[in-house]
């Protein structure tokens, strides 16, 4: 598989493209990580709590975000903002992430940085895990995007990701909540679940041939609920959206999907260290559901979503609203490829409005990737076009947000 990626005809202008945008991505992680450890906000940062239950667990001691790893304050049900990163815990256990969430953060740290790595460099190695999912999520959407629009809706949305403040900052930031896995893991569901339904208009065996595929949904699936149990609400989503790529095959799909559902539990049960008893009233526990009706009443609710939307990605501030317009109001742009994101975009924000006090941003990072992938579609179509005010225009916009990003971050030092 990898000499096939590598090989002349797989790798060519477009990947390279591709890939120096994401190193300029990781660049500015880096920096951004390199300025918090000059201005030391490390050490008593929400990464640095992940990273101490994780290791807690990794050395056999208490399962993470269970009543043991959580001590005293387990106890009160009302632990400190400043030691348990903000959490809320019920009877001793995280109500919003499984062990899995704390597992990854401190794996880097099992290779004992402090005996063969600079002091200097020991924030890079504990951001590490964070880093790589935002790589490969920016990855994962120019491939998807590139597949569903072609190189210029691949090269738009990977613009409007890369120079992405909340892309940057959740990554690298030490106050972040970490939810990027969780991110990676929803992006991953859907259009793996859309990759899965495709396959089943070919005459072939549903479940065997399509084996691979079944793990990597499991796997994104585990990714999304581990990290953030509400935004296990997409396990659901994904059927009627695999039933609407293929309604001729429905069985085949309710058997792909219950068993990458049953692949997803059996890798959380891995993450509980194979403890039943602790999986079963982690299970319990879990706030599956952040919904508040009367939220939908508040302005400030609506106010508070479009805020952190628009700061996470000031561009869409202009795109979005062109978006939308050209997609309601142009018949070419309103198909599959355009009105599925659109629709998890939907979906994530009556999540995100519903749960206002929720202290993650999973329900906000989700829908700005599935905006990326919204906008870069569209504005792909408007490109077919080829009036050269579009591209100018769309043009001009991507190197603005780039320019001003990148402007931002050396502010910082």
């Amino acid at each position: 598989m990898l000499r096939r990626f590598l090989h002349s005809d797989a790798f060519r202008a477009p990947q390279f493209a591709a890939a120096a945008l994401l190193l300029i991505y990781l660049l500015q992680c880096v920096w951004l990580v390199r300025m918090q450890t000059l201005h030391g906000s490390l050490p008593d940062s929400d990464q640095a709590l992940r990273i101490y239950r994780g290791l807690e667990q990794w050395k056999g001691r208490a399962i993470a975000g269970s009543p043991e790893s959580f001590g005293s304050e387990a106890a009160t049900d009302t632990p400190s903002a400043g030691r348990s990163g903000h959490l809320r815990v019920r009877d001793g256990y995280d109500q919003d992430r499984s062990p899995l969430y704390y597992l990854v953060a401190a794996a880097p740290l099992l290779l004992r940085p402090g005996s063969w790595l600079p002091e200097s460099l020991q924030p890079l190695l504990a951001a590490s895990p964070y880093l790589f999912f935002g790589v490969m999520l920016g990855a994962s959407l120019w491939y998807v995007a590139r597949r569903l629009y072609g190189n210029a809706g691949g090269y738009i949305a990977l613009g409007l990701y890369c120079f992405s403040p909340a892309m940057i900052v959740n990554v690298a930031g030490a106050q972040s909540r970490g939810e990027m896995g969780a991110v990676w893991g929803a992006f991953g569901s859907v259009f793996t679940a859309i990759a899965v339904a495709h396959t089943l208009y070919a005459p072939r065996e549903v479940v065997f041939w399509n084996w691979r595929r079944i793990l990597l949904l499991g796997l994104s699936l585990a990714l999304t609920a581990g990290n953030q149990f509400s935004l296990a609400v997409l396990a659901l989503v994904i059927l009627p959206i695999m039933l609407w790529v293929a309604p001729v095959r429905p069985r085949a799909v309710l058997a792909i999907w219950t068993t990458a559902i049953a692949v997803a539990l059996v890798l959380l049960f891995t993450a509980y260290f194979f403890e039943p008893a602790l999986f079963w009233r982690g299970m319990v526990h879990a706030r599956w559901m952040n919904f508040e009706p009367a939220a939908f009443r508040m302005s400030v609710s609506y106010r508070r979503v479009l805020e952190t939307t628009f700061a996470g990605s000031p561009p869409l501030m202009l795109a979005l609203p062109m978006a939308l317009v050209a997609y309601f109001g142009w018949k070419r742009a309103r198909y599959f490829g355009n009105t599925a994101p659109l629709l998890i975009v939907g979906l994530g924000l009556i999540l995100a409005l519903g749960a206002p006090d929720f202290p993650g941003q999973g329900f906000h990072l989700t829908v700005l990737v599935f905006l990326f992938v919204f906008v870069s579609g569209v504005f792909a179509d408007l490109l077919e076009t080829r009036h050269k005010l579009v591209a100018a225009g769309i043009g001009g916009w991507l190197s603005a947000s780039a320019i001003w990003n990148l402007w931002q971050l050396a502010r910082l030092r």
